[in-house]
């Protein structure tokens, strides 16, 4: 509890989805189903790219920090979720509070500078194959990633600190299922103008730099592509960038909506069913959409169930 604010809240409690057991039953399951699936598709990716030498490569050293990041954000929303959803206490502490606006902020913007750090990637691949080893060495990698967690932890240290230094005279019900910044700042007894202000400063900064980032990246790209002569050459080429703008459409399409809209003309309903799929399901998505549309990763799959049922017949 920040004294020297006049906060006189200690706890907050979040309303979640609904009142009634029989649905909170239901979203329990549903829910579990999601953060189980999330847990075995982002730690399975995970495992087979560091126990397969073929994806010893910067690409996939990418690949596998985004499930990493799944997986920190993920589990920073959902078994908080679970637990509120298995019992009738919805309280949250106020520190328990901070600490998951905080934790998710981070994972969040890190994925953001993530998918930036990957369109790069894919655009120095395709447009200078010949140099891509020196640009996107095993150095400069390490350096990239290090930068995007950087970022991550110091935007999440602006965004709750703002918050946070609010007061909260009570009520103390979050009309949400999370710490989410919208629904805390409606509960705050102080003016939150500047708060909203630089709330959109610094969260359409990183979006938009991340998104610049990958639009220029795969204008290029698309530019290089429709360069190539044969037809099989641009659908090969082609077919490496997929995977990449289905996470980044998805990903940029949900938060820059939750985020950038005015909050006088969202509801807190349309930001909960939002923030269900940024938070929750996403995260289970990624490991499908790149297993999926990536051959590499589905013949690595088909090798090691292989090896698995080989191990079983012996």
């Amino acid at each position: 509890m920040a004294q020297g604010n006049d906060t006189t809240v200690t706890e907050f409690i979040l309303a979640g989805f609904t009142d009634h057991p029989e649905l909170q039953v239901t979203l329990f399951l549903i829910f579990l189903v999601i953060y189980v699936l999330t847990l075995l598709g982002n730690f399975g990716m995970i495992a087979l790219i560091w126990t397969d030498s073929r994806f010893h490569t910067p690409m996939y050293l990418l690949l596998s920090n985004l499930s990493l990041v799944d997986l920190g954000y993920s589990s920073s929303i959902a078994p908080r979720v679970l637990v509120s959803l298995s019992r009738e206490s919805k309280a949250i502490s106020y520190a328990g509070c901070a600490a998951q606006m905080y934790f998710f902020a981070a994972f969040a913007t890190t994925e953001s500078f993530l998918l930036a750090v990957m369109a790069y990637d894919r655009y120095v691949a395709i447009c200078n194959p010949l140099l891509y080893q020196l640009i996107i060495s095993e150095r400069s990698c390490i350096w990239l990633l290090a930068g995007s967690y950087m970022v991550g932890v110091a935007n999440a240290t602006v965004f709750t600190s703002c918050t946070f230094q609010l007061s909260f005279c009570g009520p103390n019900v979050i009309d949400h299922y999370v710490c989410d910044v919208l629904p805390l700042m409606r509960l705050s007894c102080t003016d939150t103008h500047t708060n909203e202000m630089l709330l959109s400063i610094f969260t359409g900064s990183i979006q938009l730099t991340t998104m610049l980032i990958i639009l220029f990246s795969y204008l290029y790209v698309t530019a290089a592509i429709l360069r190539i002569r044969s037809s099989e050459g641009r659908r090969k080429a082609f077919s490496t960038c997929t995977s990449h703008l289905t996470a980044v459409a998805i990903c940029y399409g949900t938060t820059c909506f939750t985020y950038l809209q005015p909050s006088s003309t969202s509801s807190l309903e349309q930001d909960q069913v939002i923030s269900v799929f940024y938070t929750m399901v996403i995260p289970m998505l990624n490991p499908l959409i790149y297993s999926l549309r990536n051959k590499e990763v589905k013949d690595a799959l088909g090798r090691m169930l292989e090896r698995r049922k080989f191990s079983q017949h012996l």
